[in-house]
C-alpha cells in the first residue's frame, strides 16, 4: 500500500514541488494551506506522515503539532525556514519526529521521510520479539542484556535506561529535555551535562569509533538520535 502524506504548507510553489516529488516516489498526497485545515485533514484522512511548515497564515505550526499529539502519534516532519535551534527544540519537544530547514536537499528530505515511516512501522506491535539490533549491537529488552559482537557488555542502570529510551524511538531526534525527563525525571531537565557524560560512556562501550559515532549521533544544540542503519 502507498503511504499517504499530508503536506501542511501555504507556499504554492513549494506545494507544487512537493506534489511532484512525492508522486514520483509513489506516495499519495494531500495538502492543507492553513493550520486549521491541517488539523482537520489530519483527523479526517488519517495520513501516514505529516510534512508541516511552521509559518502558516492563521496560526503557528507548533499549534498543529500540539493539537495532533492530543490524539495521534502519526510521524510529523517539520519543514520550515525557521531553522534556529529554539524553533527546532520547541517543535521536537511538542512531539515532532524530525526537522528539516528550508531550503532543503530533496535527497535528505526523502531520506527523513523514509526513516520516519520505518520508525512508525517498527512501533506497531507485530509479535517479532524483544531483541533490538543496530550495527554490531544486540539488546535483549526482556533480559536487559546488551551484547557487542556477541559479547556481553555491562551498562550501568542509567546508561541502559538512556539506551532503552533511544531504542524506543529509533531514528527520531530526541531533545535534551525529553531525554533528561525520561531518564532522570522532571527535576533534572536542565542538567544537560548528565547527557553529555552518559552518551560519551555509551559511545565508548557500543561504537567502533566513539569519537566518530555512527549510531549514537548528536543533533547540535537540540539533542540526540539513534541511527539504526548499518
Amino acid at each position: 500500500m502507498k503511504a499517504v502524506i499530508l503536506v501542511v504548507e501555504d507556499d504554492s510553489q513549494i506545494r507544487r514541488f512537493l506534489r511532484a516529488t512525492l508522486a514520483a516516489e509513489g506516495y499519495l498526497f494531500h495538502e492543507a494551506l492553513t493550520a486549521t485545515e491541517g488539523v482537520a485533514q489530519a483527523a479526517s484522512r488519517q495520513p501516514d506522515l505529516i510534512l508541516l511548515d511552521l509559518g502558516l497564515p492563521d496560526r503557528d505550526g507548533l499549534e498543529v503539532i500540539r493539537r495532533v499529539r492530543e490524539w495521534s502519534q502519526v510521524p510529523i516532519l517539520v519543514v520550515s525556514a525557521r531553522g534556529q535551534e529554539k524553533d527546532k527544540v520547541a517543535a521536537l519537544d511538542l512531539g515532532a519526529d524530525d526537522y528539516v530547514a528550508k531550503p532543503f536537499a530533496v535527497g535528505e528530505l526523502l531520506a527523513r521521510i523514509r526513516a520516519a515511516l520505518r520508525r512508525s512501522a517498527a512501533m506497531a506491535p507485530d509479535g517479532s520479539g524483544t531483541v533490538f539490533r543496530f550495527g554490531r549491537v544486540e539488546v535483549d529488552l526482556d533480559k536487559r542484556l546488551v551484547k557487542v559482537d556477541g559479547r556481553e557488555v555491562h551498562l550501568t542502570p542509567n546508561e541502559y535506561k538512556l539506551l532503552q529510551v533511544l531504542i524506543k524511538y529509533p531514528g527520531k531526534v530526541l531533545t535534551q529535555r525529553q531525554l533528561l525527563n525520561e531518564v532522570w525525571g522532571p527535576n533534572h531537565t536542565e542538567q544537560a551535562q548528565y547527557l553529555r557524560v552518559y552518551v560519551a560512556q555509551l559511545r565508548r562501550k557500543l561504537e567502533i569509533e566513539p569519537a566518530r559515532p555512527k549510531h549514537l549521533q548528536t543533533e547540535p544544540g537540540v539533542g540526540y538520535r539513534l541511527v539504526v542503519e548499518r
